[in-house]
């Protein structure tokens, strides 16, 4: 019996996260509560008990000041308030991927959107949710939905968001969303199945659909396990869902010459290994007896044989050959599809020529010898080795044997693609052709097609890009019978990209820098690829200068030096810094400016309440209205243009908030003013009264005024 066991078996992230929690938590207080069963798993359960955790179905079972754990499907608000309420200290182990879906739904709610959740009622996860968004609608299936809004048609024109239960089955989800997508007009789906679990369902098609009995390992009551069961049956009709290994009735499994295995998220690594040890004991034992057996019959055989002599021909010693088999093989005719042993003759550039010690001479192209490309034949093989190859074509007429060892190499290594597919272990192989919808790659003389979609490429990219390139690939798909194997680059890439991703969460610190490629772009950022793990560079980080675009700066595929601003490991988001620190504009307007300082300034934009004016780039500073001129203006469009360069004076700045106010009103203050004319002299007044003369009929000299003594 072979037995398949699934890499995605066990364990979650979240359920072994909350395990570690309740063992440390467990360990520090020497007892603890858990609200409900930590995990769907009773063995699970009673070890936990052991180490001091118990379990309690509602808080009004705890004890004042008691530690509490919060378990992997989180709780709504209102448990939070009364546990602080009895100064309970919370271990608050609620899955990343959960509380996330709490956060959303609640800002859902906030902007007055209906929020519908797609899972199973009474699962603790799905009520946990539904306490973060008040009302809410929970449908379990298509048809569920078909029917809620068939019960009240204003249903299809409210504001609806779409949620899932993380352990969703995600062929039930698709459907639902589509049933509802149909009639609503405004809607939001985000996609909440937890990758793990998608993996999970999966993996377990794929394993049950190539074996003759499957064996699923979970709580009776657990979700993700009863999910597996279903995906498992669609696939194989003899499927066996057991808790442990107490659970396992061999009978069940006669018969079967290949069982596979998975298990759900809450089911321990120990007792998966119980499972496959009650098999492989019970391998042991039938081989045991099947030897036995044949010994026994064996003896017999030969005991028939004393009892019964036979005369036999005396055939020549070992090593020697009679001269009708040389001559025989000398004139023996190979035919297509034979396997052929024969002695290396010689080595071109182009053929390598092999004795066969026939009629025939056998040559192998090197292009039937390996793909691996700017490959020296001679320093893998030389003349006088032995050699193994595969009778591609005969011409009797020439009187040669086209050879190949790249096809026997595939036969050969056959199984091994059967056992890299079971076990999804990565192998590596040369891409040799491109196909109709994907690429070809050659591992170890098996042809593997790899579909554009898990080629790794870009969608538009060219498949000519892989050519002659050496890829690791995960073995999908294996078709016996027409000797059909499919393959996948992407996951390859996926899993490295985990494995770089969980070191750069291990040793990410605020400050540390690291070299990164953009990845996308958006109105608002860029996101970098950091080493498995994707950060945002927020617009106001890209430049010191003033953009509108992400683009103005950075393109897709830049390779980029960032550092990280801030992070957080539970929402898993990275703030990322791209512009330089030692370019900062603000240090270099302080370390030229002061208050006082007069600058050429470029008026930047005009508002109602006065003009931005671009000192040094980078560093803006404000004109207000009252600032612009020596008298009152209706706006600063009056005076002022955009793009115009002014002299300004610097007449505050707030180191603080990094902001500065200007004055072109205040330089009049610098004008020295012109002098001031003389005065005129001034007579001064007197009483006498004044007369006026006709010029023109001037008086007698005895009309005159007497003079005054």
């Amino acid at each position: 019996m072979e037995v398949i066991t699934a890499r995605t078996a066990g364990f979650c992230f979240g359920v072994r996260r909350a395990v570690k929690m309740a063992e440390e938590a467990a360990k520090k207080y020497g007892s603890c509560a858990c609200l409900g069963p930590l995990i769907h798993n009773d063995d699970a359960v009673r070890y936990l008990e052991g180490l001091g955790v118990r379990t309690v179905n509602s808080t009004a079972e705890l004890k004042e000041r008691e530690p509490v754990i919060i378990r992997s499907h989180g709780v709504g608000p209102e448990v939070y308030r009364e546990l602080d309420e009895l100064g309970c200290e919370i271990i608050d182990a609620t899955c990343p991927d959960v509380a996330r879906i709490h956060a959303l739904v609640k800002n859902e709610t906030d902007e007055g959107r209906h929020v519908v959740i797609i899972g199973e009622r009474h699962h603790p996860e799905v009520a946990a949710i539904s306490g973060w968004c008040g009302e809410c609608t929970v449908l379990e299936t298509p048809e569920e939905a078909e029917k809620w809004l068939s019960e009240d048609p204003e249903r299809a024109k409210i504001p609806v968001s779409i949620v899932s239960q993380t352990t969703g089955e995600r062929k039930n989800f698709e459907n639902s969303v589509k049933v509802i997508k149909k009639q609503c007009t405004n809607l939001k789906v985000f996609d909440t199945i937890c990758n793990t679990t998608s993996n999970r369902q999966r993996e377990a098609r794929e394993i049950a659909s190539t074996v003759d009995a499957m064996i699923v390992i979970g709580g009776r009551h657990s979700a993700n396990t009863d999910k597996l069961a279903r995906v498992a049956s669609e696939c194989c009709g003899n499927v066996l869902l057991i808790e442990n290994a107490d659970g396992l009735d061999l009978r069940e499994l006669r018969g079967a010459k290949r069982v596979g295995v998975t298990a759900g998220a809450s089911t321990p690594e120990w007792i998966i290994k119980e499972v496959n040890r009650k098999m492989c004991d019970e391998n042991k034992t039938v081989e045991t007896v099947e030897e036995e057996t044949v010994a026994a019959e064996a003896v017999e055989e030969t005991a028939q044989e004393v009892e019964a002599p036979e005369v036999k021909e005396v055939a020549p010693e070992a090593g020697e050959a009679s001269f009708e088999e040389l001559l025989e093989r000398s004139i023996k005719t190979l035919h297509t599809g034979e396997k052929v042993r024969g002695v290396i003759a010689s080595i071109t550039q182009t053929e390598i020529s092999v004795d066969l010690g026939t009629k025939q001479s056998g040559y192998i192209p090197i292009s039937e010898f390996t793909d691996e490309p700017g490959v020296n034949v001679a320093d893998i093989i030389h003349v006088g080795d032995e050699i193994e190859a595969y009778v591609m074509r005969v011409n009797d007429v020439e009187g040669t044997v086209m050879l190949s060892k790249k096809r026997l190499d595939s036969v050969k290594n056959w199984d091994s693609i059967v056992e890299a597919r079971a076990s999804r272990a990565v192998v590596e192989g040369i891409v040799v052709e491109e196909n109709k919808g994907g690429v070809v790659v050659n591992v170890k003389g098996v042809r593997v097609f790899v579909p554009a979609s898990q080629s790794g490429l870009p969608k538009d990219a060219p498949m000519t890009e892989l050519l002659k390139r050496k890829v690791k690939l995960i073995i999908r798909e294996v078709n016996q019978p027409r000797r059909r194997v499919v393959g996948s680059i992407r996951d390859v890439t996926a899993i490295e990209r985990r494995a770089k991703a969980e070191a750069t969460w291990s040793e990410i610190e605020v400050g540390k820098r690291y070299h990164g490629v953009v990845k996308s772009l958006t109105s608002y950022g860029a996101f970098v690829d950091i080493g498995g793990v994707d950060g945002m560079v927020h617009v106001s980080e890209l430049s010191w200068k003033r953009i509108h675009q992400p683009s103005e700066v950075l393109k897709v595929g830049d390779e980029i030096d960032v550092y990280v601003i801030s992070f957080d490991k539970e929402t898993k988001k990275i703030s990322l810094g791209y512009k330089d620190p030692n370019e900062n504009p603000w240090v270099k307007f302080t370390s030229t400016y002061q208050v006082g300082s007069i600058a050429d300034v470029r008026i930047v934009k005009l508002m109602t309440f006065g003009a931005f004016a671009e000192i040094v780039p980078g560093v803006d500073g404000l004109i207000h209205i009252s600032q612009i001129a020596d008298r009152r203006i209706g706006k600063p469009e009056d005076v002022l243009t955009e793009g115009e360069t002014v002299k300004a004076k610097i007449i505050n700045i707030d180191n603080e908030n990094k902001k500065v106010s200007l004055s072109i009103r205040a330089l009049s203050d610098l004008v020295v003013p012109a002098p001031a004319a003389e005065p005129e002299a001034v007579e001064e007044e007197d009483d006498t009264p004044v007369v006026v003369y006709d010029t023109e009929n001037p008086p007698a000299p005895e009309e005159l005024p007497a003079e005054e003594e």
